[in-house]
């Protein structure tokens, strides 16, 4: 039985990830600080003989007994919300939690995948982004401590690459939802819902001309598995193009929702991207992934896992960021 490391294993993408992989037979290893993860994702694998978990922080010297086949480094705030109040520690997470998994990946001669962001793109200047665009970021701006460490995390990864010759693999990933997002966590699509849902107004930055483009969490884990399991050491961008503007969406929103409540502008934060839509043309090609799941019919699913709150969870707010 192959053996999985998983960082970040009690966070949104983390958590179904974990559950990907003990599907797919593997003995998984979890990982987790829990400064931003929550154990209820995770805590219907504790009772498996073949899942373990860590509490600990991967910026500090990390050990694994035993054999390791892979390891994702998925551990990273990875909302505004929470890498404006955690700069330090994203920073942190995304540099020197980084060097010690490569290193761990190197001396257990495993394969290692780290999940990169659109974010390293910036507010970009090329439309859709293809990853060949070296992007458009501000390094010293609000949102600098996340997108630099991504940026520093690609080149970490690639020089272990190149000088160790290290099976590495980066996904850089846009943007996704589903269940056991957080409701409080600052992005547009959990903060939409959750204003919806408590019969406030939906608050759009700017003119909401901006766009997004979402995919669904189980297309994009596909996406991961099989890069992880192809021969490509160059970044690859998962998500879903079907881009749509924050006016449309949030009008998506209040239908989905049946809320009869009107949308409202707020000013656009520092460095907010005006577009975002990846060119996936690369994961078409290379591993026969495309999203399969409309948006439609993955909002629904995520409403109704929202609506299975408590009442407590659902009244907690939090600052919008896109």
């Amino acid at each position: 039985m192959k053996r999985v490391l998983i960082t970040g294993a009690a966070g949104f993408l983390g958590s179904h990830l974990c559950d990907r992989f003990i599907k797919e037979g593997y003995h998984v290893i979890g990982m987790d600080n829990l400064i931003t993860g929550d154990l209820r994702n995770i805590q219907h694998l504790f009772k498996l003989e073949h899942f373990e978990f860590y509490h600990h922080d991967v910026s500090k010297f990390v050990f694994v007994p035993g054999e390791l086949h892979y390891i994702l480094h998925f551990a990273s705030p990875a909302s505004p919300i929470d890498y404006l109040k955690i700069p330090i520690q994203t920073l942190k997470v995304g540099s020197l939690g980084t060097h010690n998994l490569l290193g761990l990946a190197k001396a257990k001669n495993a394969r290692i995948l780290v999940a990169s962001t659109s974010e390293v793109y910036g507010d970009p200047l090329v439309h859709p982004q293809t990853e060949e665009y070296w992007g458009n970021v501000n390094p010293v701006g609000p949102r600098g401590v996340y997108d630099e460490a991504k940026r520093f995390q690609e080149a970490m990864t690639m020089a272990y690459h190149t000088f160790h010759k290290l099976e590495t693999r980066i996904v850089r990933i846009f943007n996704t939802y589903g269940p056991r997002m957080r409701l409080n966590d600052g992005r547009v699509l959990p903060t939409f819902i959750g204003q919806a849902m408590r019969n406030e107004p939906l608050t759009a930055f700017g003119d909401g001309s901006q766009t997004r483009s979402f995919c669904y969490v189980s297309d994009l884990v596909e996406g991961i598995y099989r890069l992880l399991l192809s021969d490509y050491s160059n970044p690859v961008n998962i998500g879903n193009p079907s881009e749509i503007t924050m006016n449309e969406f949030a009008e998506e929103i209040l239908k989905l929702t049946g809320s009869n409540q009107k949308i409202i502008h707020t000013p656009l934060p520092k460095d907010d991207p005006k577009q975002r839509q990846p060119d996936i043309t690369l994961a078409k090609k290379l591993l026969g992934w495309e999203p399969k799941v409309n948006r439609a019919e993955g909002l629904k699913i995520t409403l109704e896992y929202f609506k299975s709150l408590s009442p407590e969870e659902l009244l907690k707010s939090a600052p919008r960021f896109a």
